[in-house]
């Protein structure tokens, strides 16, 4: 793997390169070079905020970031974002990671997908939440120069039409289990993908609540 892309160092420590074959082995080739560039920008973020974050934990939150979507997981009753950060939890003690620092890996991944949450919590947190958002949805694109992102995209390329290929892994992931999208952004996955899908309206839970006023 390049060792260095858009002035970021890849971590290359022993657990760093164990969740990068994991990774590599389980997901598709689209959702693995999600992974590594949503660490990337990730990671540039917190050079141009001067935060300062531990590169490695940044990086296996980025692998593990979308592990709940896999075909593993088509039972589960949870949230995909659960699921991925337990499975990174369940990693990082293999690794005999501090209790500390994997509560703070599993945060990141619960909340990557929750506006307005992460950018008050943790370095590490605020910044997976950022790399996701820029190469998901473009979020403060223009903040990375256009020499960051062609670095980028050039290492770990976004396929033909990813926009609508990544709504799609989404929506596979979820579909199983719509009630799990209630109150996130997971409900605008489903609500465009499956016809039959009717999104939780909160108003209509309070109203509809067994409370006789």
């Amino acid at each position: 793997m390049t060792k260095s892309i858009a002035g970021v160092d890849i971590p290359d420590g022993v657990m760093a390169q164990a969740a990068t074959d994991l990774i590599r082995g389980t997901e598709s080739e689209l959702m693995f070079h999600h992974a590594l560039r949503a660490f990337l920008f990730g990671a540039l973020t917190g050079y141009r905020e001067h935060l300062t974050f531990d590169a490695e934990l940044l990086y296996v939150g980025a692998m593990f970031h979308n592990v709940g979507l896999n075909v593993k997981y088509q039972r589960s009753a949870y949230r995909f974002e659960v699921d991925g950060a337990n499975a990174a939890r369940d990693f990082l003690r293999q690794h005999v990671v501090a209790d500390g620092a994997i509560q703070e890996v599993w945060e990141a991944i619960a909340l990557h997908t929750t506006p307005g949450i992460p950018e008050h919590m943790s370095p590490v947190v605020a910044l997976l939440s950022a790399g996701v958002q820029m190469d998901v949805r473009g979020a403060r694109y223009n903040e990375f120069t256009a020499q960051e992102r062609d670095e980028i995209v050039q290492a770990w390329p976004r396929e033909s039409d990813f926009k609508k290929k990544i709504i799609e892994v989404y929506a596979r992931g979820m579909e199983h289990r719509p009630e799990t999208t209630f109150a996130s952004v997971n409900a605008d996955v489903l609500d465009r993908w499956d016809p039959d899908y009717r999104r939780l309206n909160f108003c209509g839970l309070v109203l509809g609540s067994d409370w006789p006023n």
